[in-house]
């Protein structure tokens, strides 16, 4: 199972929205996919329709070794896309999970626990901040997916994050890839969007897809419906540009584990 960790430091970039779209996308290709929900608030579980009430086991409950995998894996309206959910749990788990031995690598020996051929491809929906819960996304992760909001300050926020993922690197996971970079929330009518968006590609080249994800009402009115864009308006924009960014990521894949 290819796993890779969707993480920004930043709120407010599309981090979610990429999570929950992106997953369809694969999944509508033909890819099993698992989705983790890793941030406390659970947008991206509240996203694919899964109610509180449905959030009997959760990635917390991973976390502390409190049930099994298979017990926390809910299925989705999406065909071959399974979540397992967040809940509000998850805030204090950084704090919890301090006294645990490994602490780094809990989600790494959960994904591990994966029966073979269960999933193609895992996505794990990191929370807003470089913590002890992202750290476990990245150390349990084979690949890193940054979402980019065309703006000012993008530039400056991802070099922090990509110092993480060297110190990553050196101390926990040698190897952790960076899959790519996404550029989000992008508005052809700033002129300031494509700047950032030339800067970007200037100082990462390849690494930065050729997609763009745009500004898209429908993108921020589908959540609201407990659906991703993908089945919410398949003709919008958004959609669209998520369903590129779908077969430009499987195009990066390792080629024996996607015919795997």
């Amino acid at each position: 199972m290819i796993r890779i960790a969707i993480a920004n430091q930043k709120g407010g970039v599309g981090k979610t929205t990429t999570a929950i779209n992106l997953a369809t996308g694969l999944a509508a290709t033909g890819l099993r996919v698992l989705l983790v929900d890793l941030d406390p608030q659970g947008n991206a579980s509240t996203g694919l329709g899964i109610n509180r009430a449905e959030r009997i086991h959760s990635s917390y409950d991973l976390l502390v070794g409190n049930c099994a995998l298979e017990d926390a894996v809910v299925k989705t309206r999406v065909p071959k896309l399974d979540l397992i959910p967040a809940t509000q749990d998850l805030s204090g788990a950084e704090i919890e999970l301090i006294e645990y031995e490994e602490r780094t690598h809990r989600l790494d020996r959960v994904l591990a626990e994966a029966p073979a051929g269960r999933w193609d491809i895992c996505l794990i929906d990191c929370p807003p901040s470089l913590g002890l819960l992202t750290i476990n996304a990245l150390v349990g992760a084979n690949s890193l997916l940054v979402p980019l909001q065309c703006e000012f300050f993008a530039l400056e926020g991802l070099s922090q994050l990509l110092q993480t993922v060297d110190r990553i690197r050196g101390r926990f996971n040698p190897d952790l890839s960076i899959m790519g970079v996404a550029l989000t929330m992008y508005d052809r009518r700033n002129r300031l969007t494509d700047q950032v968006a030339d800067d970007v590609r200037a100082c990462l080249g390849d690494l930065v897809f050729t997609t763009v994800i745009p500004r898209n009402v429908r993108l921020s009115e589908a959540p609201s419906h407990g659906m991703p864009a993908l089945i919410y308006d398949f003709r919008c924009s958004g959609s669209e540009a998520y369903m590129r960014l779908a077969r430009e990521l499987i195009a990066r894949l390792p080629r024996q584990e996607v015919a795997a």
